[in-house]
């Protein structure tokens, strides 16, 4: 089945809205193994949603539009669906008695313009929406399919869950399923050479690399009759996988460093505290995201400052003036002066030249170094950074600092 997102709404055109909405459906819809061909964007106007509409399905059988189902008179969807697949709007008494309901239990008068959000194709199957005032709905003629959800994301991601995806579980022969590994200290160049054989070869599994900021992703995905199928395709590919890149694999389901890392220090009751120069705060930022982890974080320093260093965490005076600030020696001291503070189990510290300025002859800018100790074990890393721009810098110097934990904490080589 082949299949196109519409995305309605001159909001969208005009850039006053990210629309997620699309990213949602192409991830849902190649799972249920639907391809999709296209995504478009028209804005609330009839004529073009019309032409936009029967222009899509001559490449495609299944088109999902969001948004424009509202109770307002640029809400258009509904009307030309309805208009290009030959039907008429009747009213949908169980919409109505719901969308009345509504208003009653908000103690509010609804207007006479609510009552568009009730009438529906006389051919439609319509989706209850429990979490908003538009429902859905489905239409179908001469082997075309129309499906029309709201805008909101909240109420178009429970549509599609709760009625959509049923839908169209009955409609299609096959699955997709796939994993995205993702990984660290290997550029898409590197990724790319390690794999090549394998995409070069690919028929189904099939093999996407992808780039992030100071991250790689491969995603390996099958389409087969039934999940088990597939699933089993794609495991046996991870194991080629593993076998060329598997030293820079952090998580086989698309996981956040982060989140890898601080779930590993949950689940082994591991302590951390962190000395921050260069990042300013960033890794403490990025951990503290994670729900739980106040469990195993104890405190996070931002040592910017020489004086901080010092006073601090007890780095050596004579450190900072024969090393310098950005240096192995300091590193270790800040980190070692963190143990003495804070008693935690895992203390890290970070030094470094985020730039632009700050540079030196044989201390350029991305220079950094790291220092992690784990009950009795002691590591510091110096890394050169491209050195892209101030952010950049600091967040892989971040990405640097969570690879190193994790690494040790799995006992693996520190690359």
């Amino acid at each position: 089945m082949k299949s196109s997102i519409l995305s309605v709404g001159t909001e969208l055109l005009f850039g006053q809205i990210t629309n997620t909405n699309t990213t949602y459906l192409s991830q849902q819809l190649n799972l249920l193994g639907i391809d999709v061909l296209s995504h478009h964007t028209v804005g609330d106007n009839s004529n073009r949603l019309f032409h936009m509409i029967e222009q899509t399905f001559k490449d495609c059988d299944l088109i999902i539009t969001t948004g424009g189902l509202g109770p307002t008179q640029d809400d258009l969807t509904k009307e030309i669906a309805c208009e290009v697949l030959e039907d008429e709007l009747i009213p949908h008494p169980p919409s109505m008695e719901k969308l009345e309901n509504y208003f009653k239990k908000l103690n509010r008068p609804m207007t006479e313009n609510n009552w568009k959000q009730a009438y529906f194709p006389s051919r439609a199957t319509v989706f209850p929406n429990d979490v908003g005032t538009a429902p859905g709905f489905a239409l179908e003629k001469d082997g075309k399919t129309i499906i029309c959800l709201p805008g909101p994301p909240r109420e178009m991601k429970y549509l599609f869950e709760n009625e959509v995806k049923p839908y169209l579980e009955k409609m299609t022969e096959n699955v997709i399923y796939y994993r995205m590994l993702r990984l660290f200290g290997i550029g898409e160049s590197m990724l790319e050479t390690e794999l090549l054989d394998l995409i070069d070869k690919q028929t189904d599994p099939t093999l996407a690399t992808y780039a992030k900021e100071g991250e790689c992703s491969v995603r390996i995905a099958s389409k087969r009759s039934t999940t088990e199928e597939a699933k089993a395709a794609v495991d046996e590919m991870i194991e080629m996988v593993n076998e060329r890149v598997g030293e820079y694999v952090y998580s086989y389901d698309d996981e956040e460093l982060y989140q890898v890392v601080g779930r590993k220090l949950m689940e082994r009751n591991i302590s951390i505290s962190s000395a921050e120069s260069c990042t300013g705060g960033l890794f403490a930022q990025t951990l503290t995201q994670l729900p739980g982890i106040s469990s195993v974080f104890d405190r996070a320093l931002v040592t910017y400052s020489n004086r901080a260093k010092i006073e601090e965490l007890n780095v050596n005076p004579e450190t900072l003036e024969q090393y310098g600030a950005v240096s192995e020696n300091t590193a270790i001291e800040m980190a070692e002066g963190l143990k003495q503070v804070t008693g935690s189990q895992l203390c890290i510290s970070v030094t470094g030249i985020a730039g632009p300025d700050g540079a030196t002859a044989d201390k350029p800018v991305g220079l950094v170094y790291i220092c992690a100790i784990l009950h009795d074990q002691k590591i510091c890393k110096k890394s050169l950074m491209r050195s892209v721009n101030r952010s950049w810098n600091r967040n892989y110097a971040m990405l640097l600092m969570l690879d190193m934990i994790n690494r040790l904490l799995d006992n693996k080589k520190i690359i």
